[in-house]
């Protein structure tokens, strides 16, 4: 962690809707005036398409098990070292994952391919996760200890396949019955790997279906957000400041659950996130800018 250099993160599985959070993320940079270096979680996966593909059938023929969601199918050493060099000088190296044709348009890549390494941007004022691994802990790595600010998205497993499946056969051309394989075959891993840094977020963000989602192999339209509540969960060592009673009062319909809990309807999920992170990040934003402030006067009297 560093407050010069501030780490800020969303962790969630394939499928956990992330991309909401993201643009509270952004909106809340953008009223801050704040430079971010956006890094995706993807780009630190060990192998592209191709080699996922084959990597899984290698696997399958030594009676073993492959996925995306275990340190085995990333470069967790790479992301570790991005997040300590940005907290110590504010730089490093990262790339992008082409799922797209669009994206792959983009970059002139073939699509499911890595772009080349690359610096980040330079005079960020806060580096910004988004992926699989962002509390991530095992052996010889500790993602969530280089954070200074860690988001779980996290929604009922039933409602995450659901938003999967739709994403991937819609957005990214898969086959159903290919991503309903791909689900079996990463849930020891989601069980080791994901499910545990949810315990090491400052707070969580649970999305839960009110219509019937038991069948989400069946289920072809994801429940609006009319038919959804958000239990949001301040973990027991966050570093978040929120009073769930100011924010009962504050959102329409929301209510305590417990004392670390607090439910939303699921439409008053974007204003209920600005109202928890905007303080917390304003507050890494300042003492950022007090030390900068108070290198440049001890530069100019030396």
């Amino acid at each position: 962690m560093s407050a010069r250099h501030p780490i800020l993160g969303i962790t969630g599985s394939s499928g956990a809707g992330t991309s909401s959070a993201v643009r509270v993320f952004e909106r809340l940079f953008a009223a801050l005036a704040l430079k971010a270096a956006v890094i995706e979680g993807d780009a630190f996966h060990s192998v592209d398409r191709e080699g996922n593909r084959k990597a899984i059938e290698r696997a399958r023929i030594r009676g073993e098990n492959f996925s995306l969601f275990g340190p085995q199918g990333n470069h967790l050493d790479r992301l570790q070292s991005l997040l300590r060099e940005y907290g110590e000088k504010g730089s490093g190296v990262t790339r992008h994952y082409l799922h797209s044709d669009a994206e792959a348009a983009e970059y002139d890549h073939p699509v499911g391919t890595f772009t080349p390494w690359e610096p980040i941007p330079e005079n960020t004022d806060v580096l910004f996760y988004e992926g699989l691994h962002g509390g991530y802990i095992g052996e010889d790595i500790d993602i969530a200890s280089h954070m200074d600010l860690l988001v779980g998205v996290v929604p009922v497993i039933n409602l995450e396949w659901i938003q999967k499946l739709r994403r991937d056969t819609e957005v990214r051309g898969h086959q159903r019955e290919a991503v309903t394989e791909t689900i079996l075959r990463r849930m020891p891993d989601y069980v080791t790997h994901i499910v545990p840094q949810f315990s090491r977020t400052d707070v969580n963000f649970q999305r839960v279906p009110l219509v019937d989602t038991s069948n989400p192999f069946s289920v072809r339209e994801i429940p609006s957000p009319e038919e959804s509540l958000i239990v949001i969960h301040f973990n027991e060592k966050t570093r978040l400041r929120a009073s769930l009673d100011g924010l009962a009062r504050a959102i329409k319909g929301a209510f305590k659950s417990n004392a670390q809990t607090l439910v939303v309807p699921g439409t008053a999920m974007a204003r209920s996130m600005e109202l928890i992170l905007a303080p917390a990040i304003e507050t890494l934003a300042h003492n950022r800018r007090r030390l900068l402030a108070a290198a440049a006067e001890t530069s100019s009297t030396q």
